[in-house]
């Protein structure tokens, strides 16, 4: 996680510098800023290849070497599903931090998990997901006051502060979802859950989100707010409920001793 926050980091910066050069500098407008994304992005790759190729954590990495293509096809298997579970794009700056928690909690349950830890596990989960759920209501809260103010951010316009107050609180609502779900799924990525959460994810979007938004957006004409509205109940509503439950059902005990029984069944392959 330490190499991954530095990376990030040594692009934030390049991002930051090559922004201004082209966006103020050379007055490339758009377009300079498309092409900046290219070049943080291509910091993140650069740097974490790096890293993989040369390693730097002597306990656990040390580099590149053939033992990385052995059980290849599991991996490819676990990270289509995860994919699929993760079938939504980036909202914007709001979801840097949940997304860190999912990030976090993920490695955190596994490893947990993988040590045969329980409870361990279950105090990974209940601390990542009361955190991020609180920080998520202080952004709810913080929209629902400055719903007026908040568009200032990133314009002075009428007509987009006019609108961004009109959704305002859909996205308030959308924030606070988004401080949960993506933890949830942390936690179903830590415990091996990704094929289920694939089809709970794929099942609440595209039989209930889709065609809620659809029908609130077009058939009400109801418009974006529908449209979003429709994809944020009928989708991330339920599947935040499902995970939810699915979660505070799970017998940690059990799922540690799978964990345990898959390490030492690798650990006697290799």
């Amino acid at each position: 996680m330490a190499v991954i926050a530095w990376v990030s980091l040594a692009a934030l910066v390049v991002h930051a510098a090559v922004s201004w050069l082209f966006v103020y500098r050379l007055k490339l407008g758009m377009v300079g800023v498309a092409v900046t994304l290219n070049f943080s992005w291509w910091v993140l790759v650069l740097g974490l290849f790096g890293y993989t190729i040369c390693g730097g954590c002597p306990l656990t990495w040390t580099g590149f070497s053939i033992e990385a293509f052995s059980g290849l096809w599991e991996f490819v298997k676990l990270s289509v599903a995860s994919g699929v579970m993760l079938c939504m794009s980036i909202n914007g700056w709001e979801m840097m931090i949940p997304l860190a928690f999912f990030a976090g909690t993920g490695v955190r349950v596994a490893n947990e998990l993988g040590a045969g830890n329980g409870k361990g596990a279950k105090f990974a989960t209940t601390v990542s997901v009361t955190t991020s759920a609180v920080i998520g209501l202080f952004f709810w809260i913080f929209i629902m006051i400055f719903h007026n103010e908040i568009a200032l951010i990133f314009s002075s316009g009428k007509t987009v502060l006019e609108a961004v107050n009109k959704l305002s609180v859909l996205l308030a609502f959308t924030v606070l979802l988004n401080s949960v779900q993506p933890v949830l799924s942390g936690v179903a990525i830590g415990s091996g859950w990704q094929a289920y959460v694939a089809y709970i994810n794929l099942g609440c979007y595209y039989l209930i989100g889709l065609p809620l938004g659809f029908l609130m957006g077009w058939v009400f004409d109801q418009g974006v707010m529908g449209i979003w509205a429709g994809m944020i109940f009928g989708g991330t509503a339920v599947q935040t409920l499902i995970l939810a439950i699915i979660t505070m059902r799970c017998d940690w005990e059990i799922e540690a001793e799978k964990a345990t029984a898959h390490v030492n069944k690798w650990a006697n392959r290799t």
